[in-house]
């Protein structure tokens, strides 16, 4: 068993990993879900990290959102329903024959644990901002083909998504989702009825650390 630390390159190389993401998002193709696969799970990474970055967190912590981030799906190679819990119990068996530290587990497992909007509260640092990361993209190219979004609403409206930017302003302690929504495609009530417990969610995982989030679509504040 390595003693050294887990980094994030060493998980984002890992050929375990990336064959149950693969096979996670195979399974999704299948039941009509957008995608899940590589661009999703990097860009969690890279914006779960970043935000703690900004926020003044070590740099432990930073990676454990990075690895986070990219494994917080693989429950999907099990099952659609309870994916976050599943997850979990796979990262916890995947980090810990890599030699992860239990502390450094506990907190990427519990994060993975509670992303899931059924299920998920940010009880860590770690675990509100996976839940911003993820419940943040939504974006034309996770729609797998056009012909969908004509019958489906989760494609619809991550269709008429032009283009998406989570921006913190430390300031005035805020954090604010900006949407440019192609309401040709899609009105804004449709955005709202599908996405409505996910910006809640993030409201939750903003005020973990003490900022207001804000949703924008088209220049209008609508939360």
């Amino acid at each position: 068993m390595s003693s050294l630390p887990v980094t994030y390159e060493m998980v984002r190389h890992s050929a375990e990993i990336n064959t149950y993401i693969q096979q996670a998002d195979a399974s999704l193709i299948a039941l009509g879900f957008t995608e899940h696969s590589f661009a999703h799970v990097t860009r969690c990474a890279a914006v779960a990290s970043h935000l703690l970055e900004e926020l003044g967190a070590d740099e432990r912590q930073v990676e454990l959102a990075r690895i986070a981030g990219y494994m917080h799906d693989i429950g999907n190679l099990v099952n659609r329903v309870d994916h976050a819990q599943s997850g979990a119990v796979m990262a916890f068996r995947i980090l810990d024959k890599m030699g992860m530290p239990p502390a450094d587990t506990a907190l990427v497992v519990t994060a993975i644990g509670n992303h899931d909007e059924g299920t998920a509260f940010p009880v860590n640092g770690v675990a509100a901002a996976l839940i911003l990361a993820d419940k943040t993209d939504v974006r034309r190219s996770r729609v797998r083909g056009r012909d969908t979004i004509r019958f489906d609403i989760h494609d619809r409206v991550n269709w008429a998504v032009e283009r998406s930017d989570l921006e913190l302003d430390k300031e005035r302690k805020t954090l604010t989702l900006r949407i440019q929504l192609d309401t040709t495609v899609c009105p804004v009530m449709d955005y709202f009825e599908i996405f409505l417990e996910r910006m809640l969610l993030c409201r939750k995982a903003a005020e973990y650390f003490q900022l207001s989030f804000r949703l924008e679509v088209n220049g209008q504040t609508l939360l």
